[in-house]
């Protein structure tokens, strides 16, 4: 059967997409459909048809099977591109998530699902009004009245068509007024928002942080342009500045043609440089372009896990080898001999040695740069100082030899693309006992630990822990062990 755009069809639906979507087959073509769910017959139109694979919408839904279908809390849902799940049940989209790890490691990572640990996936207690950052995009857009004025919320789906809300359902409620005080201040002020297709208007983004434990906010506005006047600057602070727990006010330079959110530079308007916030009895300062994860409350359910897996004993020395502003690395050290951290964003270094400070931590030592440069040169400060010290170890050592005397331990908590390759051969010639791989997508763990299996390492135990209610994501934590070890 071939199918044309614009086609309707009847069609059933049987799985569940990596973002969530309803997936479908007509004579073994794939069809992927947002809002649809397993067990569920459909009306469905054709949106776009590749060689293999096409897009549909859910019309209608017309027959229905125990699928977990609820009505969304959000009004918006389905029109907006952020939550892909608000229409299935909470202990469906938990069931989704840990077959979703499951399945990638079995099918990618080629593991025996026999030989390994699977533990329930940590779930969320209240699935809603739990993200402490928010990135909204600004547009001009006219009301009802016909009167022009600045909106924000988040792009449809597949599109920069910006669905206004204020009020998002995932997302802390002190978001909604701060949004809105920085809509009324450039609505007042006469303030253009940003027009991707002119590349004329000044703010692009609203930028948000709310720390959990200590309610301090930060606020940093994405601008197209060096600067704004004296008066904007001075009526933004003061709108702003009257809202409970505002810590920072930030602008952020962005003047690219780009898709990118923050441009490099940060200008701070008011208050300090940083937010601060702590997981477990670790604080941190987080300043704008440091990596915090949004969920507070499962991320440290979420490094605990990884804290078990790697069964410290107090006599280890740990990698931690994306450790952004050292927020594992530091939960880490208590339990270790020493940890060291590599993180090759500059700032984000800057905030792991500020925060081993603060917690008053002496066996965390954090470098910038690419792992893969970084470990073999300190393996070679590190021999030397043997042989000076006349401690084991000799000149003759090759690079694979020196390396290898320096991890009992290795965790990597790498971005959605997974561990760079050269970084994996690296982590293979320090031999650790342990390696904890820390994921947030499961495709690319499964595509590492097949790697890391062709080289001698094994899954011994998989927790999937759910960060993102209502959405498709989802992260684990995987335990490899070396099999001579």
């Amino acid at each position: 059967m071939e199918l044309k755009k614009n086609q309707e069809i009847t069609l059933k639906i049987d799985d569940l997409g990596n973002n969530g979507e309803g997936i479908g087959h007509v004579d073994g073509y794939a069809l992927f459909v947002k809002d649809a769910l397993p067990g569920e017959t459909i009306r469905a139109r054709i949106m776009k048809c590749k060689k293999k694979y096409g897009f549909a919408r859910m019309m209608e839904v017309l027959e229905c099977s125990d699928s977990g279908r609820v009505k969304p809390k959000c009004p918006v849902a389905r029109q907006c591109g952020g939550c892909t799940l608000q229409h299935l049940s909470y202990e469906k989209q938990l069931a989704y998530k840990e077959k979703k790890v499951k399945d990638c490691l079995v099918r990618i990572g080629g593991l025996d699902a026999e030989k390994v640990e699977w533990l329930p996936i940590l779930a969320m207690e209240t699935p809603w009004q739990y993200r402490n950052k928010a990135q909204f995009p600004v547009r001009m857009q006219r009301d009802d009245s016909g009167v022009l004025r600045p909106v924000a919320g988040f792009y449809a789906g597949r599109t920069h068509s910006i669905i206004p809300v204020t009020d998002c359902a995932i997302q802390h409620p002190s978001m909604k007024g701060l949004l809105e005080a920085v809509l009324t201040w450039m609505q007042e002020q006469h303030v253009p928002a940003y027009d991707e297709v002119s590349h004329r208007g000044l703010v692009r983004h609203i930028y948000i942080r709310r720390a959990y434990h200590t309610n301090q906010i930060m606020v940093c506005l994405v601008i197209n342009g060096r600067q704004i006047s004296g008066d904007l600057q001075r009526t933004l602070i003061e709108n702003l500045t009257g809202i409970q727990g505002m810590t920072s006010i930030f602008l952020n330079i962005n003047t690219e043609r780009t898709n990118v959110i923050l441009g490099k530079e940060m200008l701070l308007l008011w208050g300090q440089e940083y937010i601060e916030d702590r997981i477990g009895e670790i604080s941190y300062h987080i300043s704008p372009q440091s990596f915090y994860q949004v969920n507070p409350v499962q991320t440290e359910k979420l490094y605990q896990t990884a804290l078990e897996f790697a069964g410290l004993t107090g006599e280890e020395t740990v990698w931690d080898l994306y450790c952004g502003i050292g927020t594992i690395s530091l939960f880490l050290a208590k339990n270790a001999k020493k940890v060291y951290g590599v993180e090759i964003v500059p700032e984000a270094i800057q905030n792991a040695k500020e925060n081993a400070r603060l917690n008053g931590i002496d066996n965390a030592e954090f470098f910038c740069g690419a792992a893969e440069e970084v470990v073999p040169k300190l393996a070679e400060e590190l021999a030397v100082a043997r042989n000076l010290t006349g401690e084991e170890g000799n000149e003759a050592e090759n690079e694979t030899e020196k390396m290898a005397n320096l991890a009992d331990v290795v965790v990597v908590d790498p971005p959605r693309k997974g561990c760079d390759g050269v970084l994996l051969d690296t982590i293979v010639k320090m031999a650790p006992a342990k390696i904890v791989y820390v994921s947030c997508d499961p495709g690319t763990l499964a595509r590492d630990v097949k790697f890391l299996g062709e080289k001698g390492y094994e899954v011994r135990k998989v927790r999937a822990c759910d960060m993102f209610g209502q959405g498709g994501h989802v992260e684990s934590v995987c335990l490899l062990h070396r099999i001579d070890s």
